[in-house]
């Protein structure tokens, strides 16, 4: 079940699916928050027991725009428009719009065999992808069974992500064309915040008093796993922020921390692009990108002793299992094991 609007109608749609077929129930209200008790409290009525098992004709095109909607409404925009609309393009440009139940696992073995010949990273992340919404599909009673089930997964290769160090940091930012970015900079680098989450934060997120960054989910912004969470402010980044503190107005009216000299929201791609130049310019690691300062608060954190679950925890990681790819920097904690021997 899930919450979705059309144009229809000004109240918030709840979109639940009674044996295999997609049904949709008014909230009567037009506020998220009343729509989401609703959906919590709605029960759906109970399947009659004669027509349980009954398969839903449903064409490919058809459960893309439904899964569509149910990710737009569930997880973040990035999801969907980076991996879940590239990988049903994909899927529906190779093979026909074909009922979703005639959909073979020999249909899906070509289409991720087509794709692995030219893009390792492409074929894992459409493998991923639509297996995940196959899933669902199974869940929601078009299909008996997941045609990527029996098909292992494209095997990509594993490399270390770029970091910076603080000094690295510096050389960048000294690089740095426009002014107003760098405090946006130095924050990515001390709290591990995704670029998403920078350009939305408000200093009603800031507690200078208690020292600590609550990134918080509303109507117009939401985290990638749609959790709020916690980041400590140290120090120096505690110093940055009170230092552009007094060129922000309407501070206590939900202002943006970081904008352009003229107090607009920033663009994602635009803080990008300005970063890499600023790293092309330094003469660092090509590889290095504005999601490296992420990764370097991860990395630093894990190569001063910090444990990955703790560091999983400040960095909002979902899956421990993302945090891991962090452990070979353990070096100490390798030598101190070695040594018991």
């Amino acid at each position: 079940m899930f919450l979705t609007k059309d144009s229809k109608s000004p109240y918030y749609q709840l979109v639940y699916f009674v044996e295999g077929k997609r049904t949709k129930i008014s909230t009567k209200t037009t506020d998220r928050e009343e729509a989401e008790k609703f959906l919590k409290a709605f029960i759906p009525e109970p399947t009659k027991p004669a027509a349980q098992g009954i398969k839903s004709k449903i064409s490919l095109i058809e459960f893309s725009e439904e899964y569509k909607t149910y990710v737009g409404n569930t997880y973040s925009k990035h999801y969907l428009s980076q991996a879940v609309v590239p990988s049903f393009n994909k899927l529906l440009k190779l093979i026909p719009n074909l009922p979703l139940d005639c959909i073979s696992t020999k249909i899906i073995d070509q289409f991720i065999s087509a794709i692995q010949a030219n893009s390792n990273f492409a074929a894992s992340l459409y493998y991923r992808t639509l297996k995940a919404a196959f899933t669902k599909a199974v869940v929601w009673n078009y299909i008996q069974e997941n045609p990527f089930n029996k098909i292992k997964p494209p095997k990509t290769i594993q490399s270390y992500p770029a970091f910076v160090t603080f000094d690295e940091l510096q050389i960048i930012i000294n690089n740095t064309e426009k002014d107003f970015l760098k405090p946006l900079f130095y924050t990515a680098f001390f709290t591990g915040m995704r670029l998403g989450e920078l350009v939305n934060m408000k200093w009603n997120w800031i507690d200078f008093q208690n020292n600590f960054i609550t990134i918080k989910c509303d109507v117009s912004f939401t985290t990638k796993n749609r959790r709020e969470r916690y980041i400590p402010i140290n120090p120096t980044l505690k110093n940055i922020l009170i230092g552009i503190q007094p060129k922000i107005n309407n501070i206590k009216n939900d202002a943006f921390v970081f904008t352009n000299r003229i107090g607009i929201k920033l663009n994602e791609g635009f803080v990008s692009k300005v970063f890499k130049r600023a790293v092309r310019l330094s003469k660092l690691n090509n590889k290095i990108h504005f999601h490296s300062l992420r990764h370097s608060f991860c990395s630093n954190l894990v190569q001063k002793g910090v444990s990955l679950y703790v560091v999983k925890d400040l960095a909002g990681h979902q899956n421990i299992k993302t945090t891991q790819i962090y452990s070979h920097l353990q070096s100490q904690n390798l030598k101190d094991a070695v040594n018991l021997l």
